[in-house]
C-alpha cells in the first residue's frame, strides 16, 4: 500500500516525521515494521500532541491497548497543562462544556473517551465507566462514542432462558 504524503499537507509536523508516519501506514500489515516507524517518529518530536494522537490512535488499531493507553495519557495530560484543565471534574466539566468546540479541548475529549475504551478493553471496567459517563456528561451530540461505551458497561446482564 503507498500512502501519498501529500495527502497530509494539513498535518502540521517536520517533514521527516511525517515520512515516517507515511512508512508506517505503509508497513502496516507487518506490525514489527510500522511501529518501529511509530517509535521513530514518537521518539524524534519531543511528544508533539499530532503525532501523539496518530500513535494512540495506530496502537488501538493494532489491538496494543496498553500503549494506546500510555499514549493516550499523554495527550489527555499535554493537553490538561496547556488548556489549565483542573484535576476536578466539576471544574473541568465547565471548561469542557464552554469550550467543547475548540480544537484542543476536542482533542482532549476525543483521548479522554479513547482511554475509557481501551481501559474497558484492558478489563478496568469501573474505571472505563467513570470516563464514559464523564465525557457523557459534555458530549450532548454523541460526538466521543462515550455513551455507546458507557451503555455497552452498564447494560445489565440477561439472563439465561
Amino acid at each position: 500500500m503507498k500512502v501519498d504524503a501529500e495527502r497530509f499537507s494539513w498535518f502540521e509536523v517536520p517533514e521527516d516525521i511525517k515520512q515516517l508516519l507515511v512508512l508506517a501506514a505503509e508497513c502496516w500489515e507487518n506490525t514489527e515494521e510500522s511501529e518501529k516507524y511509530i517509535n521513530q517518529a514518537l521518539a524524534q518530536t519531543a511528544e508533539r500532541t499530532e503525532v501523539l494522537v496518530a500513535a494512540y490512535r495506530y496502537f488501538f488499531y493494532k489491538n496494543n491497548y496498553y500503549m494506546a493507553l500510555q499514549t493516550a495519557k499523554k495527550v489527555i495530560e499535554k493537553i490538561k497543562l496547556a488548556e489549565k484543565i483542573p484535576d476536578n471534574w466539576q471544574q473541568a466539566k465547565e471548561i469542557l462544556m464552554t469550550r467543547k468546540e475548540e480544537q484542543n479541548i476536542r482533542l482532549y475529549l476525543n483521548a479522554y473517551a479513547a482511554s475509557g475504551l481501551v481501559l474497558a478493553k484492558l478489563g478496568d471496567i469501573e474505571k472505563a465507566k467513570k470516563i464514559s459517563a464523564q465525557v457523557k456528561e459534555v458530549d450532548d451530540k454523541n460526538e466521543f462514542g462515550a455513551s455507546i461505551v458507557y451503555k455497552i458497561l452498564t447494560r445489565p446482564v440477561e439472563e439465561d432462558e
